[in-house]
């Protein structure tokens, strides 16, 4: 069953505007589900790395004759030769929509999208669902853009997402479309396969790796190391590589999608601002898989929930984000003394702090990082901070509550 994506409206506005679409994102996220949907009229090809379908890579021009726009082109990625063709008919007819390429990948061929086709082509990433999108309430996914243009006019436009999962059933499914619809007990088949798959295909294809079976113990690790920052030395000697080798694995990771880093806010204080990324796996789901981890009853009492849940939200914002026109610059912010804010927004120079917390009482406690961060920085602009939590408000089952004179609590199910 087809579920509505936040990222359609501005997916269809790309397509009648430019020549050239690129939708990018890891593998089984929706890509061609969501072009079949929206551009039914489409002709729609996808490539394999090991079949040259239709003589694309031998004979590009002629694969691109026998296949006039519109045209899908699916996993772009594995027809690399098209590229420089799509290049000079678009250079010739820059009519808009000629063209819409996917990639699950971020090196290579992607770059040279990037590269070939500048200023002929746009790029829009595509994740997993949101919980909106989950929960079939596409509008109620769009808290981020009330909130960044007022959080006062926010507060009146919240609603509750109509979902019977816990957050730790949530949590343990993960994000990826396949993994929405299952029985729980399949759960752990599908993200075995899923795995298999990424190891044996995607992965292989960007890097010469000599042993994989160590490729896939560094991926577990850096599964549990999901919400911290980045220690290239530290993943090295866990593993038994070098750091550089770690950090190419890294590599391997952000190119396939499977990872994303948030860079740290420093302003002014560099000596001061801890300058290291914060890495996230990007489907907690995976992470429970990898972990071991059996059951959403088993979640609630792991060490790693909590985390867990930080990266889920952090993932959530980004798909959000996605969906705006001019997204706002993500970074996360620690002093070296300690404080911290887990997420921190940046738009029309204004700032909006994020703290996650896996409890259903949060209070104005919670908000000590969130105080720190306008200390340290009262020269800027900082909205009212935000503590999101798995409860509700316990006085009146609010989705948003004040928990101090300046911050609220945010309930997940309103994100």
């Amino acid at each position: 069953m087809f579920k509505q994506r936040m990222v359609a409206g501005k997916l269809k506005s790309m397509v009648e505007h430019f020549s050239v679409v690129v939708l990018s994102g890891a593998r089984q996220v929706g890509k061609s589900t969501l072009l079949k949907h929206i551009f039914p009229d489409y002709s729609m090809v996808v490539f394999d790395p090991s079949i040259d379908v239709g003589n694309a890579r031998q004979d590009p021009d002629l694969f691109l004759d026998n296949h006039p726009s519109p045209l899908i082109l699916d996993e772009i990625q594995y027809a690399p030769e098209l590229v420089s063709c799509i290049k000079r008919r678009v250079d010739i007819d820059r009519q808009p929509g000629r063209y819409i390429l996917t990639g699950s990948q971020q090196w290579s061929v992607m770059k040279t999208l990037a590269e070939s086709l500048a200023g002929r082509a746009v790029f829009l990433d595509l994740e997993g669902f949101s919980w909106a999108e989950i929960s079939e309430d596409v509008d109620a996914g769009f808290w981020l853009k009330h909130w960044l243009s007022s959080p006062e006019r926010a507060l009146t436009r919240l609603r509750a997402r109509s979902s019977s999962r816990s957050v730790y059933e949530q949590l343990w499914r993960g994000g990826l479309p396949a993994a929405d619809t299952l029985p729980l007990e399949f759960l752990p088949d599908f993200f075995s396969g899923y795995f298999r798959t990424y190891i044996e295909r995607d992965a292989r294809l960007l890097m010469d790796i000599g042993d994989w079976q160590q490729f896939g113990r560094f991926v577990q690790l850096v599964a549990a190391l999901t919400s911290q920052e980045v220690n290239n030395s530290k993943l090295g000697r866990e593993i038994g590589v070098t750091p550089q080798t770690a950090r190419r694995w890294l590599g391997v990771l952000k190119a396939t999608f499977q990872w994303f880093e948030v860079s740290p806010y420093s302003g002014n204080s560099l000596k001061r601002i801890a300058g290291k990324a914060k890495g996230y796996i990007s489907d907690t789901g995976l992470v429970c898989f990898l972990q071991r981890i059996s059951s959403p009853e088993a979640l609630a009492g792991h060490p790693l929930a909590g985390a867990l849940f930080e990266s889920a939200v952090m993932a959530e914002i980004r798909k959000l984000m996605a969906a705006e026109a001019v997204p706002p610059i993500l970074h996360h912010w620690r002093s070296h003394g300690g404080a911290e804010v887990d997420i921190l927004l940046e738009r029309d120079s204004i700032f909006y702090p994020v703290e996650v917390k896996l409890s259903t009482t949060p209070s104005k406690h919670d908000t000590r990082g969130i105080t720190a961060f306008r200390k340290t920085y009262p020269h800027l602009q900082v909205a009212p901070g935000l503590v999101i939590t798995p409860g509700n408000s316990a006085a009146d089952d609010a989705l948003l509550w004040k928990i101090s004179d300046r911050d609220y609590a945010l309930s997940w199910r309103a994100v």
